[in-house]
């Protein structure tokens, strides 16, 4: 009975293990099955996003290039590129003094404007004033000349901006003969003629710049001086009519001129007539902005359109 007994314990302990053997195969067959899912789920969603990336990756180059914005990214460490000089002057002079420009904001801008599309640029200047500076910025990489009838002013003018090309001129005219002048730029043939200034036998045209100022072809020219608000001044007359001479005997190309102070008779009418209606282009407030085009370029063009 004994051994008998020993046998039939032997077989439940036996049973019993098997029975623990089967459930721990089970359990850790479920859970291998439960992690192989999982895994294949992370695959999925890790192989999902570079699927929805792919086409990005995919484009042919030339499709990325008609897509890619046209600006540079920018550098991943910063340059250190200075100012210009001509505008950092402008900025301290500017900040550092109470005298503003004589033109408005609105008649700036017109010639602002076509400096910026034109410049760098060769720009003449009759007159040097508190806006020099600005014009010297708003040509920066360009040639800016500045013509000054006051020799004094130039001097005082030099030692704050020794940088602005300046040259001192002389006017042999006064406002009171604005009428004369007038006269003799309508009816003499002379004064129709486009040439050289200097080998001009009109009356108007002024034969005493600098060689620079007949040499050069200028690209935008802007009449703001000599003096002209009384009659004893050498008033504008010819150094209008001399800027449009200048303009038409360019070898190529267009200039744009540019008359300040045109609410006065002399400016208004002297502009009108020898820069021409036809070339008038804009006026805002005291400024008129003419567009003369090369008389070289094409013979026979007339003085005025």
């Amino acid at each position: 009975m004994r051994s008998k007994t020993q046998f039939t314990c032997s077989l439940k302990v036996a049973l019993l293990c098997l029975a623990f053997l089967f459930l721990f195969i089970l359990l850790f067959h479920s859970s291998s099955i439960s992690q192989q899912l999982t895994s294949q789920a992370n695959l999925s969603v890790v192989s999902a996003q570079p699927q929805e990336e792919q086409p990005e990756r995919t484009k042919p180059t030339t499709e990325i290039e008609t897509t890619t914005p046209s600006c540079p990214s920018l550098p991943l460490t910063p340059s250190c590129t200075k100012a210009p000089l001509s505008l950092t002057n402008a900025l301290i002079h500017y900040v550092t003094s109470n005298i503003t420009p004589q033109q408005t904001l609105h008649e700036i801008s017109v010639s602002a404007r076509v400096l910026q599309r034109k410049s760098p640029c060769n720009f003449l200047i009759f007159g040097l004033g508190h806006d020099s500076l600005m014009w010297t910025a708003l040509n920066y990489g360009g040639r800016t000349v500045f013509l000054e009838e006051d020799k004094s002013w130039i001097d005082q003018i030099q030692q704050k901006l020794p940088t602005l090309e300046s040259y001192h001129v002389v006017y042999d005219t006064k406002v009171h003969q604005a009428d004369e002048l007038m006269r003799v730029g309508m009816e003499e043939e002379d004064c129709k003629k486009v040439t050289d200034p200097r080998f001009s036998k009109c009356q108007l045209a002024h034969k005493g710049f600098p060689s620079e100022v007949y040499d050069i072809d200028w690209d935008v020219i802007m009449v703001d001086a000599p003096t002209g608000y009384f009659e004893g001044a050498p008033g504008r007359m010819t150094a209008i009519y001399t800027a449009g001479l200048i303009a038409r005997n360019k070898e190529h190309g267009e200039t744009d001129v540019f008359v300040h102070d045109v609410d006065r008779k002399v400016e208004d009418t002297f502009s009108k007539t020898f820069l021409c209606e036809g070339y008038l282009r804009e006026q805002e407030g005291r400024i008129r902005h003419f567009n003369i085009p090369s008389h070289k370029a094409r013979l026979g063009r007339p003085f005025c359109p």
